[in-house]
């Protein structure tokens, strides 16, 4: 009887373990396609100057990775930008291009080495403000 228990838990486990296995390389698989989606995103820079001045808001969320950002324009152009909320794993560094984005007044700005897909994704929330009415 005790040979019949050890078999049925011995079975159980294998089978846990492959249905572990499996999900693990469907999340894998589902994140790698994401993440090559995120790689091919194009920005569009946006002609402040044709904007009203005002606060837009806008975001963009896609796996791993997602941003909110508040965009403040004034008659010469951005003002500021504020990062609402960024998840973004080790992308910390791309909160930098907020001041690049400031500064050149202009959406095509280079990424942040290192942490190119969350430039990316804070560029097009940026994008998305820029491109919805206040």
């Amino acid at each position: 009887m005790k040979v019949r228990k050890r078999r049925l838990l011995l079975a159980f486990l294998v089978l846990l373990i492959l249905l572990i296995a499996i999900g693990v390389l469907k999340v894998k698989s589902s994140l790698e396609r994401d993440l090559a989606t995120l790689a091919a995103i194009t920005i569009t820079d946006v002609d402040v100057s044709q904007l009203s001045a005002g606060v837009y808001d806008g975001e963009f969320r896609t796996v791993p990775v997602s941003a909110r950002v508040r965009v403040t324009l004034a008659d010469s152009g951005i003002q500021k930008i504020d990062l609402l909320e960024h998840n973004n794993g080790q992308g910390k560094p791309a909160e930098a291009i907020l001041q690049e984005v400031v500064e050149q007044q202009s959406l095509a700005v280079d990424v942040i080495a290192g942490a190119t897909y969350s430039s990316k994704v804070i560029l097009k929330a940026i994008e998305d403000a820029l491109t919805t009415s206040p």
